[in-house]
Order: structure tokens, then C-alpha cells, then sequence
């Protein structure tokens, strides 16, 4: 069974977030840059369905700048086997994206793809429910737990009652969640045998995909600077607080 794991270029999630002075955009002059932390996940999940004999080979999938191939050498590095670079510097919508996995996956044909369920730039989560709609697979998102048997999948879902299970025909979409796994880190040997596999780098146009966007960036701006909170002394004197100043009750 082929698995193919989609990852993202974002900004180092310990890293404060600037916009720029025109807010156009978030200033990434001179930002530690890294992997998606769900897209970590769905890697380690990837080659640990390999390890267990279930997988015969992972492929990672990125769409991004050519600086991106670092994010994916760092994923070969994890065990991955080989990667794809869709290479484009423009800023793509999740609709162009899915689009351009899709034309990935027609090309691959994996059984099971595997995304983050968001990335902590953009925190859209629509991706890899878009790509399930395109290619007529099978989905199952917010993935806890994971378990393949034969042409089929369980997929434990983490919704707001609690957990549920849902039974899906393979190839099939799955979105990864936090408490899928813990990914492991890279070993210096793997870093260094990560340089020398595969990693091939094509365009959108050779793939047949426009990735013009309907959608237009209009400004980008910090969130409000939080006023500092006080303590009151007594039950009444928070009611009456909320009533005249806050105006909530």
C-alpha cells in the first residue's frame, strides 16, 4: 500500500508573529521556518503504518517555495522515502492546493493520503476535506487513532460530544489531530541519508492546474493589544462592575 503525506511550510510555531508596516502580509524576513506541526504528525503516522509492514512506501507532498524542499528533507529525514515539490512562491488559496494534491495523487495513486487537519498559519482546515471532494475519496478528519485492515479503515474522530468511530473503504482521506502520535525526532544518520533520496520538483502548469485564486488579500493587522484585568473584592461588586461599566448583564 502506497501512503502519500501532504506537509506545509510555516513559520516555527515558538517563533512571534510580525505583520508587516503595510499590513500585506506577515513579515518573514529572517524567520526560523519549519514543518506544520499536524503535518508532523501525519508524516510520523505515515511511516509508522510502514513499520508495521502495512505501508510498502510514503511519499511526501509539499506545495511551496524552493526553499520548502528543506521542510521535505526533514520529513525523508523522519522516513519518508521519497517527495514531491509542487514548486510556486505565490500565495496559493486551500482550494489551489487541493487541487494541485489532487493532480498529485492522480499521478501516485496512493491508497491512503494523510494531511495535517490545519495549519498554524492560515488555521483554515479545509484542504484536506476539499482534496476528499475532488478526488470522490473516502474521508475521515480530526483523526485520534488509526487502524488499517485489509481494503478498509477505522478512523477515531475527535468531535465535540467525545470520540467517533467511522469504518471508511480504502483509498481513502484522513486528517491528522494532536493526540494521533507523537512524532519522533530526526536522528543525525537519517539527516544525512534524507540528502541523498529522491526528491523530484515540478510546476502547477505541468500538472494542468490554474491556481488563480477568487479570493483577494485586503489587510492583515495584529490582534488588539488585551486590556489589563482587575480583581474585585466581592461577588456584588463584580455584578454591579459587569452591569455599569462591562454592560453584559
Amino acid at each position: 500500500m502506497k501512503v502519500m503525506a501532504a506537509v506545509k511550510r510555516v513559520v516555527d510555531y515558538n517563533v512571534k508573529v510580525r505583520v508587516k508596516a503595510d499590513g500585506s502580509g506577515v513579515d518573514l524576513a529572517n524567520v526560523k521556518m519549519a514543518l506544520n506541526p499536524f503535518c508532523e504528525i501525519a508524516v510520523e503516522e505515515a511511516v509508522r503504518l510502514k513499520e508495521q509492514g502495512i505501508a510498502t512506501e510514503v511519499v511526501v507532498v509539499s506545495v511551496g517555495p524552493p526553499l520548502a524542499q528543506e521542510q521535505l528533507r526533514t520529513a525523508l529525514a523522519l522516513g519518508a522515502d521519497r517527495a514531491v515539490l509542487i514548486e510556486s512562491s505565490e500565495e496559493l488559496s486551500a482550494l489551489a492546493v487541493a487541487k494541485l494534491l489532487k493532480a498529485v495523487v492522480d499521478k501516485e495513486q496512493p491508497q491512503l493520503v494523510i494531511l495535517g487537519k490545519q495549519a498554524i498559519d492560515s488555521d483554515n482546515n479545509q484542504t484536506g476535506q476539499m482534496l476528499a471532494a475532488l478526488s470522490g475519496y473516502a474521508q475521515g478528519t480530526f483523526a485520534s487513532k488509526l487502524e488499517v485492515a485489509n481494503d478498509s479503515l477505522k478512523v477515531t474522530r475527535e468531535i465535540d460530544g467525545g470520540l467517533q468511530t467511522v469504518a471508511l473503504s480504502l483509498p481513502a482521506i484522513v486528517t491528522t489531530d494532536l493526540r494521533l502520535n507523537e512524532p519522533r525526532y530526526a536522528s543525525l544518520p537519517n539527516i544525512m541519508k534524507a540528502k541523498k533520496k529522491p526528491l523530484e520538483t515540478i510546476t502547477p502548469a505541468a500538472l494542468g492546474v490554474s491556481t488563480v485564486s477568487t479570493n483577494t488579500l485586503l489587510k492583515v493587522e495584529a490582534p488588539a493589544a488585551r486590556s489589563a484585568g482587575i480583581k474585585v473584592k466581592s461577588v456584588a461588586e463584580l455584578v454591579e462592575k459587569l452591569k455599569n461599566e462591562a454592560k453584559v448583564i
